[in-house]
């Protein structure tokens, strides 16, 4: 033990309690010990490269080429997706495809390319290879949007997973998004970004959410490129510049190293819609969440008990403020333990619960995967029994540290253990709720020093193939969101599922959504809560939210009304409070706050059949329901670099406020006529404006020519259209809420013209266009109002 683990191993002590403390501090050695018995210094390595090219064996969609020292198989499928991998490695297995590996593309033909290398050319994207391996991806009129280095392998001399390395190099004016969700994003800026989840989302620390996606966006072109591995890892990135070196463009630079695992990647070319389209159909549409997890969260933390739920739930319905879902954390376990409710403090939880649902309140659970290691607990019991906990690599079971104290973790990566947990979800339905929140399911074991999660030796099943917690880690999270889903479709076959996830990696849209964890407080953590949602997006999850106000801290009454402006439109909107949270309900910040909260709401749940479209257009598209401003326009620089406002949906545009003492900001406006939805004076980009911007508003633009759902006064829906500029024209979708079960209604289509002096709107089916069966409210029809 050196000096450091002794002065966090005597804080653990203070922070936890004596027991807890203790534990963490065993709990710490024991993975240390376990770790340095199963997995030895790597010693002596031998590096590699792929050496000179020999032999081409041209196949379906590409073909596999073949190096002194590796082979280069590539494939192109017909939904315009390239992959290629080294060494052999092939598309599966693989936790982010869903279903089998799309079909190749036979039009993809390997074929001679320059200096001697090969190329296979396809309709959207043509891939060479050099002669020792470097691998360009072009556009279809030959400009170069990625280049990658030939790769480096560094493998152990008395044997192990290789290490390896993969430089590549983008346009100068490129710019780097993605990377699963970053408190620094969206933008990803120069820096090395670690790909190993955590419970942290803060700057460049490791994230909860992390995944080797990245979004390239730059001139000629965006592209997204997926390396297959879920190892632990690090991607290093450099932004290119333009006129280096004596008038020389530097290029932008990525540098990808993982500690072991396949050296195997996918890349999309396309505008973001496109991208985002294939990405989807490549690792499943996203999840349809149910209606009501559209509207208004509230978190419960801290022990609370019946009577404070009540009184919480009283404390908005007598103050008019719509709540659509209460969330309770672990303070309503029995001793923490997961699976158990502490019946002294909720003696009739399910008549409670089923008293909310008449409301149109949901309960949602919060969820560990650590199950307390006490004789009794039927989780802990039934697994045993049925062998389903994480074992270490000399066989007995890993014990780590949560919540309750000594816990073990169930091996998600087999498809039985996912079983078992999802049928232990019943208890949860019995007992009254409606959905499921995983937390510290990154997975988190708390320890007084080194990493508070499993020992990395720690055995894994991994659908049958065996391995260790260093490839299991990553994916863990999205295993148990898997098991979560699919326990709630069994359970109750007529409802859509609720799990959302702190935790994750690629393809954990499938199953639900993301909550960001608990950003920084204070004003950095409310920019933060922004870049983690738009962040999240552009990786093919569209659903997530953080938590208003954050955990820690204290905010200030104008923090939280900024910060709940904004969540309001944010896909997941949950506000938090109790004795652990500080009791931030929103009538504790004052009468003035109260009224502009209740503004927020009335406006988000007015805006619900706006959500329920962009959720359903989610799932059909991959399009995230927050888009950066250059969604349409990646080739604009000027929005590339905007990170303070955000496209919802293609109707509106949101500018919050994120920095305090302002009441007024600069809007950058993409191309077109915006109309200021409070005022409806219209103005015309690209541009910038200055905008008004009080404590109690939140600038709102919407699109001309915009066709927006919103709820009438009657609960119906209603067609909020915004008038096209003269001599244009516009169209809009929309998705009508079918409830909570699987139907998915199709999209109605609406088309917005000028005739004369006024504005018609038309909708549009298979046999030609029609009046709208829905009632028509024209905004933006003052004369001579568009301003620059």
């Amino acid at each position: 033990m050196d000096g450091r683990d002794l002065v966090r191993s005597m804080r653990a002590f203070g922070s936890a309690g004596p027991a807890q403390g203790l534990r963490t501090v065993r709990a710490a050695w024991r993975r240390r010990r376990a770790d340095a018995a199963a997995l030895p210094p790597r010693g002596a390595e031998r590096a590699r490269v792929p050496g000179a090219m020999r032999e081409v064996e041209p196949g379906p969609g590409g073909g596999v080429i073949r190096f002194g020292r590796s082979e280069l198989r590539i494939l192109v499928a017909v939904n315009g997706a390239v992959f290629w991998g080294w060494d052999g490695a092939a598309p599966e297995p693989s936790y982010a495809v869903a279903g089998r590996c799309p079909e190749p593309d036979p039009r993809a033909v390997l074929e001679p390319d320059k200096d001697g290398g090969r190329r296979v050319v396809a309709e959207r994207v043509t891939v060479a290879v050099s002669r020792h391996g470097a691998v360009e991806v072009r556009t279809p009129g030959g400009v170069v949007l990625r280049r990658e280095l030939p790769p480096r392998w560094w493998e152990p001399v008395g044997g192990g997973p290789a290490r390896w390395t993969q430089r590549s190099e983008v346009a100068a004016d490129a710019r780097f998004f993605g990377l699963g969700g970053w408190a620094s994003g969206p933008r990803l800026r120069d820096g090395a970004y670690r790909l190993w989840n955590t419970g942290s989302a803060a700057g460049h620390a490791p994230a909860s959410v992390t995944m080797p996606v990245q979004l390239v966006v730059a001139d000629a072109g965006t592209h997204l490129v997926f390396h297959d591995n879920a190892w632990d890892g690090s991607v290093t990135l450099r932004e290119g510049e333009e006129g280096a070196r004596s008038g020389h463009d530097r290029p932008g630079r990525s540098v990808l190293r993982m500690d072991g695992g396949p050296l195997r990647c996918w890349v999309v070319v396309g505008t973001p819609a496109r991208v985002l389209l294939a990405w989807a159909s490549l690792t499943g549409a996203p999840a349809l969440p149910p209606a009501w997890a559209l509207g208004h969260h509230h978190g419960r933390r801290g022990p609370g008990d019946e009577q404070e739920l009540r009184r919480v739930v009283a404390g908005y319905q007598e103050r008019d403020l719509p709540v659509d879902a209460v969330h309770l954390d672990a303070g309503h376990f029995a001793a923490r333990q997961v699976f158990t409710v502490d019946e002294e403090r909720f003696p009739k939880l399910p008549v409670l619960a089923e008293e909310l649902r008449r409301d149109g309140i949901r309960l949602v659970s919060v969820v560990d995967p650590g199950v307390p290691a006490v004789s009794g607990h039927a989780a802990y019991d039934s697994g045993t029994d049925a062998d389903v906990f994480v074992r270490g690599a000399a066989g007995p079971v890993v014990r780590g540290v949560g919540r309750p104290g000594e816990v073990v973790f169930p091996d998600f990566t087999d498809a039985d253990v996912r079983t078992w947990w999802g049928e232990l979800c019943a208890e949860r339905l019995e007992r009254g709720f409606a959905g499921l929140w995983h937390d510290r399911d990154a997975p988190v074991s708390l320890a007084a020093f080194g990493e508070p999660t499993l020992p990395r030796s720690a055995r894994h099943r991994l659908e049958g193939r065996g391995g260790d917690h260093r490839e299991a880690h990553n994916v863990y999270a999205l295993c148990m969101a898997r098991a979560g889903y699919e326990g709630l479709r069994e359970l109750v076959p007529g409802e859509r599922p609720f799990v959302l996830s702190r935790s994750g990696w690629a393809g954990m849209q499938r199953y639900g959504g993301a909550w960001t964890g608990e950003p920084a407080s204070g004003w950095p953590g409310l920019r933060a809560s922004l870049a983690l949602v738009m962040g999240l997006g552009l990786c093919g999850v569209p659903y997530s939210g953080p938590d208003v106000g954050a955990f820690g801290g204290n905010p200030s009454a104008e923090l939280y009304l900024r910060w709940f402006r904004l969540a309001a439109y944010l896909p997941l909107f949950r506000t938090s409070g109790g004795a652990r949270a500080g009791f931030r309900e929103p009538w504790e910040f004052g009468a003035e706050v109260l009224e502009h909260v209740r503004a927020a709401l009335v406006e988000r749940r007015r805006l619900a059949p706006y959500f329920v479209t962009l959720a359903h257009l989610a799932r059909r598209t991959g399009a995230p329901y927050v888009r950066p401003l250059w969604w349409s326009a990646p080739e604009d620089r000027v929005l590339r670099d905007c990170e303070d406002a955000f496209l919802l949906g293609d109707c509106l545009l949101v500018a919050p406020v994120l920095d305090p003492g302002a009441d007024g900001r600069a809007v950058q406006l993409p191309r077109g006529r915006w109309y200021d939805t409070v005022t409806e004076r219209a103005y015309e980009g690209p541009g910038q404006v200055l905008v008004e911007a009080p404590p109690g508003r939140i600038p709102v633009f919407a699109r001309a020519g915009a066709v927006v759902p919103v709820r009438g006064r009657d609960g119906g829906v209603e067609l909020e259209v915004w008038a096209p500029a003269r001599g244009r024209a516009g169209v809009g979708l929309v998705v009508p809420d079918a409830g909570d079960g699987w139907e998915e209604p199709e999209p109605e289509r609406y088309a917005v013209r000028w005739e004369g002096r006024r504005v018609v709107v038309e909708r549009e089916d298979g046999d030609g266009a029609g009046a709208p069966s829905r009632p028509v409210r024209v905004r933006g029809l003052v004369e001579d109002s568009a301003q620059m």
